[in-house]
């Protein structure tokens, strides 16, 4: 496999059901340089596998999410994802997430765990009230991000099931008609703007009022940003949380003596989740490609002017030029720097809130279920572009 290849390689390479690299990114980062895929839709692009390449695509500014909006770009599904902070460059985007960073700094994300240990907590005494086996997915999983962003956001949490359905539509990578696709889109938004409504009338102290004052008072936003800026903010509030709980645990399953390892020593857990972030690839396939707006050398390939880039993290996070053992667990590692959330100007703003949430949730888990064990089938999720379970049994 060489840079010079005669055709794109169809892509993506992992397969739906499980955790599993595909061996095609081991034997992508061993070519020359970068290779060339072809999605299902959309024109071929530079897939980087490498951590240097992928590191280098995500954070120079020489690469443009926006210029994906006048490009066939590169995607699982027919329909476009067009619109939003996912394809803003700065200074839009920088205008758009300065207005959010606030509510997800450190500190301020600090101030939650309590109120995440006590969710997690409460959930488990439930799910024993109830009996084996559970559903770790619709039992715990969910229900932590879900409760935690609804709060920070001013979402009805009883409006759960509504948005749900919503949120696997937004998050489908080829399930749904680009008609079917829309409709769903503007389905969420007539959700979200009835919310800002009550919100206008009735100001609460949480997030959608504060975006609703930078909207009305200072004028920081439109309309349309103010109800996609909601959106995105739910969605990607408790997908990818709801889906790396269970990934994790499953990987700490599939090798009991780091379980075990958590069990007896709570202290490794916050490592075990930096490690877990890097071990775990949870995306299908890479998305969301940069467009070069100028010649950019990325390793061995001279990236021309108007190509897209695509960035394998996962491939990238199992790198042995930048991780020893890298497809090992291995909780004391030195190097930690993974782009488990990106890197660059669109590295994943609620980070803190995730880390947060996983943390308290496998703390919980092995104090309160230290011989938790998978209880029946997994079921994973299809045509999404993210991989995890969609419902996990498990036994105590």
């Amino acid at each position: 496999m060489t840079t010079t290849q005669s055709e794109p390689l169809a892509y993506p390479f992992n397969e739906e059901a499980g955790l599993a690299l595909n061996a095609a990114y081991a034997d992508a980062r061993g070519a020359e340089g970068m290779i060339r895929v072809q999605m299902p839709h959309g024109e071929p692009a530079w897939l980087a596998t490498r951590f240097a390449d992928a590191r280098l695509v995500l954070g120079d500014r020489r690469f443009s999410r926006a210029m994906s909006e006048q490009k066939d770009e590169p995607r699982m599904a027919a329909h476009r994802r067009s619109g939003g902070i996912l394809t803003m460059d700065p200074p839009d985007h920088t205008r758009l997430r300065t207005l959010v960073a606030k509510a997800f700094t450190v500190r301020r994300v600090e101030l939650l765990r309590p109120r995440v240990e006590e969710l997690a907590t409460g959930l488990i005494e439930d799910m024993k009230a109830a009996g084996q086996p559970a559903d770790l997915v619709d039992a715990y999983a969910l229900p932590i991000p879900v409760a935690v962003i609804c709060e920070l956001l001013g979402v009805p949490t009883e409006d759960r099931a509504k948005f749900r359905v919503w949120s696997d539509a937004a998050l489908t990578s080829s399930g749904l008609t680009a008609e079917e696709f829309e409709r769903n889109r503007e389905e969420l938004r007539a959700y979200m703007s009835g919310l800002i409504a009550q919100h206008r009338e009735q100001p609460q102290d949480d997030l959608m009022t504060a975006l609703i004052e930078a909207r009305d008072v200072r004028d920081r936003l439109t309309e349309l940003e103010l109800v996609d800026l909601c959106v995105g903010i739910l969605i990607a509030g408790h997908e990818t949380t709801a889906s790396q709980i269970p990934n994790f645990v499953y990987a700490l399953l599939d090798q009991p003596e780091q379980w075990k390892k958590l069990v007896e020593d709570p202290s490794l857990i916050n490592a075990a989740v930096e490690e877990l972030l890097r071990f775990v690839p949870l995306g299908a396939g890479a998305g969301f490609a940069r467009y070069a707006t100028e010649d950019v050398q990325v390793g061995d390939v001279l990236v021309r002017e108007g190509e897209p880039v695509l960035v394998a993290i996962g491939a990238a996070n199992r790198d042995r030029l930048q991780f020893g053992d890298a497809d090992t667990l291995v909780f004391d590692r030195e190097d930690t720097h993974h782009l488990g959330f990106g890197h660059g100007v669109h590295h994943c703003l609620g980070a803190p809130l995730a880390r947060l949430e996983v943390q308290e949730a496998l703390k919980a888990l092995t104090r309160e279920m230290p011989n938790l064990h998978l209880a029946g089938d997994i079921v994973w999720k299809t045509q999404m572009l993210v991989r995890g379970p969609r419902s996990m049994p498990i036994g105590w």
